[in-house]
């Protein structure tokens, strides 16, 4: 009798689960989480489907596509993790759309107490910095990379007093003044959280490393219609002006 009883409470819970699963799951990184909440509502409202976004490090999100967990739309930090993804198996080739552009700067508490001007300062003694963890956002990556480009990664380690696991979590210690200053992506100062409270420093072009950021369908998409809509939407015109009111910029040549 009880064995009756489970399976009946196994097939209700599974039906329950499926009657509200969403239309489609994105997997999104976390710095991208304004534009793509607002590009979310925006493609529920008009369809009446839901989306579910899920945000993290673009690192995390390969993790869980390893795993083979659920996915029909993959937009991380950058285009790095999309086309690992490709040579997996993972993501539909002809799917993959180049969007806007992810530009690295420097972030400083408001008033620069750290007086940095540019990326030698990081090397300075004395200050307290914040780095995106190398092996989780693609802020960290690009962010190692950009130091070694200059020969500076070593001279700025000792300086580094925490890694975070997003880059998120970055313009929370600049914007509470928790460190000195951080690699950020540049779309993030118009986030309310940095308003008045950060400042920003330019990278030189030459010494920068500039990523895009793509959307792709995931080979679990195959024949989901609501993917390949939301896909297409979020790197359309329309979606392109909110991506710009976010602070990003369009890839050109498109």
């Amino acid at each position: 009798m009880r064995r009756c009883l489970f399976v009946v409470l196994v097939v209700c819970f599974w039906g329950l689960s499926t009657a509200f699963a969403a239309d489609l799951v994105v997997y999104s990184g976390a710095g991208l989480m304004k534009p793509m909440e607002e590009l979310r509502t925006n493609f529920e409202t008009e369809h009446g489907v839901e989306v579910d976004i899920h945000y993290g490090s673009s690192g995390e999100l390969f993790g869980m596509l390893k795993m083979g967990q659920e996915c029909d739309v993959l937009v991380p930090g950058s285009e790095r993790y999309t086309y690992d993804a490709l040579r997996n198996g993972w993501i539909q080739e002809d799917s993959i759309k180049k969007m806007v552009k992810h530009v690295p700067v420097i972030a400083v508490p408001k008033g620069n107490p750290g007086q940095i001007e540019g990326l030698q300062d990081f090397t300075r003694n004395g200050l307290k910095l914040a780095m995106g963890d190398p092996n989780s956002p693609a802020i960290g990556r690009v962010g190692r990379k950009i130091f070694k480009k200059q020969g500076l990664w070593e001279a700025v380690k000792p300086n580094i007093d925490v890694y975070a696991p997003t880059v998120n979590q970055l313009l929370v210690y600049v914007a509470m003044e928790q460190v000195d200053g951080a690699l950020i992506w540049g779309d993030l100062v118009t986030w309310a959280e940095a308003k008045g409270k950060v400042e920003v420093v330019s990278i030189a072009k030459e010494a920068n490393i500039i990523k895009t950021i793509p959307t792709g369908l995931t080979t679990f998409a195959e024949g989901n219609s609501w993917a390949e809509k939301f896909s297409a939407y979020i790197s359309s015109e329309a979606g392109l002006a909110i991506w710009t009111q976010w602070g990003f910029e369009p890839c050109s040549g498109r």
